[in-house]
């Protein structure tokens, strides 16, 4: 350990001068801001390749985390200002854990709502309404950018990827394109809300932009969703899916628990609207409300069967009594444990290693050197072509702490790119990562990178839509 000390001290000698003088050490010029930026680039390129060397995309940022703070902790711990190095990893951490727990509680409703088989039942009721591919794109395109705007844009996704499982299984060329779309539209809905995105609710909390005025960005939204949905539909084949349609019965509690997610929802927007609080607190409490649902569905389990068994028996129903057999009383806990965990862990590497560069001064060096003019659109523009790359929510969190003399209109641009600009890529935004996870093999980097171009064009109309109708803005 000595020598690992010695050597870490060696490599950011070069480290500026006058760093020791301030709160933060400038490690942008140091050996060990120039090999911390090698390690996060080559664990994004092993992400990128995940469906090529099967390695869980978790694995690389987890252990790039773990080096850039490691040689972060020592830098600070010779220059004596271990503490200012303390407080920012317990800040990341703290990022970490609101995004972490309010995936969590998400993705436990939805596993519930599965076990329910609510969306086998939604999948039999779109296979009855006889959609085909094309159609059904379009309406789990449509359904995610309407619900995004209440449900946050990485809940939503999950909902309609679910969907989109269940009915194209025999068709993971539709999959992966319906997840495009899927994302591409949660994104834009997310962007002219409040709850939409955390970003959104970032600049809202600092009161730069008020509730009402997230209204400006609605047309550039629905523009930037449209733009490339139109084109995607096209390579979307109109045929049925290879389903038999068959009658599915949700279990006891299905619908119920739907109202409960959505009292959750509400409960997470009151929190953050009512109390100024993080919404994950009104997440958190949401789980409750799961948890005491499952009591009462497990104390009242035995008369429930006992009266379909009494029914079945009435009627012969053989099918019927088999299924009886075999129910399970609902544990919420074992719904907890079907989260996508090596989701949950790839976000925490990617918030870890972009904090610590964010901590090297690298986040704050791009940031001023791109609003460093007195014209801000072409460098929020850039922002939302970075976020398809480094996270959003570090890069927003430093425009904000640095806050930039901009224009509404300019405020409302950064929002809107920063939000659908990381639909370019599947790595940009926490609904893509999501997806890669839930649809593993099938939604992967390189088949949405594909689409990319196409994107663009989107993400270009809705920028320029935004300029022409919110002109008086800037």
């Amino acid at each position: 350990m000595k020598y690992l000390t010695m050597l870490i001290l060696l490599l950011s000698s070069s480290i500026n001068a006058a760093g020791s003088d301030t709160s933060h050490i400038d490690l942008t010029s140091s050996t060990i801001g120039y090999i911390s930026l090698a390690i996060f680039v080559l664990a994004y390129i092993l992400v990128m390749l995940e469906e090529k060397l099967h390695l869980r995309k978790s694995k690389p940022v987890l252990l790039a985390a773990g080096l850039i703070w490691l040689m972060l902790g020592f830098v600070y711990v010779d220059a004596g200002q271990i503490e200012v190095a303390k407080i920012a990893i317990e800040h990341n951490l703290l990022e970490y854990a609101e995004l972490m727990l309010f995936l969590l509680v998400a993705m436990t409703y939805i596993a519930a709502m599965e076990e329910r088989k609510l969306f086998d039942a939604l999948k039999a009721w779109l296979i009855g309404k006889g959609y085909n591919l094309r159609q059904l794109f379009w309406i789990t395109g449509i359904l995610s950018f309407c619900i995004s705007p209440i449900a946050d844009n990485l809940t939503t996704a999950l909902l309609m990827c679910t969907i989109i499982l269940k009915i194209g299984s025999d068709h993971p060329k539709f999959i992966n394109v319906a997840c495009v779309n899927i994302v591409i539209a949660a994104n834009a809905g997310g962007a002219f809300s409040p709850f939409g995105d955390i970003t959104t609710l970032m600049v809202w909390r600092t009161g730069i932009v008020s509730f009402g005025e997230f209204g400006a960005l609605f047309i550039p939204s629905v523009i930037n969703y449209l733009v490339p949905a139109f084109i995607m539909s096209l390579f979307v084949p109109k045929v049925q899916p290879n389903i038999v349609q068959k009658f599915i019965e949700m279990k006891r509690g299905a619908r119920r628990i739907v109202v409960l997610f959505l009292l959750t929802i509400l409960t997470a927007i009151g929190f953050h609207g009512l109390v100024h609080f993080p919404p994950v607190i009104g997440m958190m409490m949401g789980l409750a409300y799961l948890q005491f649902f499952g009591f009462f569905l497990r104390k009242t389990l035995l008369n429930s069967l006992a009266k379909k068994r009494a029914i079945a028996m009435a009627a012969k129903d053989e099918a019927a009594l088999k299924r009886i057999g075999l129910v399970i009383p609902f544990d919420v806990f074992r719904r907890v444990s079907h989260a996508e965990w090596d989701t949950l862990l790839f976000f925490y590497g990617v918030v870890m290693c972009v904090g610590g560069l964010s901590l090297m001064g690298y986040l704050s060096m791009i940031s001023h050197v791109m609003y460093a003019g007195e014209n801000s659109i072409w460098a929020n523009t850039i922002v939302g072509l970075l976020s398809a790359i480094v996270d959003n929510i570090p890069m927003m969190f430093a425009i904000l702490t640095m806050n930039p003399d901009m224009s509404l209109g300019n405020w409302l641009l950064v929002t809107l790119t920063a939000g659908v600009g990381g639909s370019l890529l599947s790595l940009g935004s926490a609904a893509g990562v999501a997806l890669m996870g839930q649809a593993r093999g099938v939604y992967t980097f390189f088949g949405h990178l594909k689409w990319t171009p196409i994107i663009l064009l989107g993400y270009i109309a809705a920028i320029l839509a935004h300029l022409g109708i919110n002109a008086s803005l800037f």
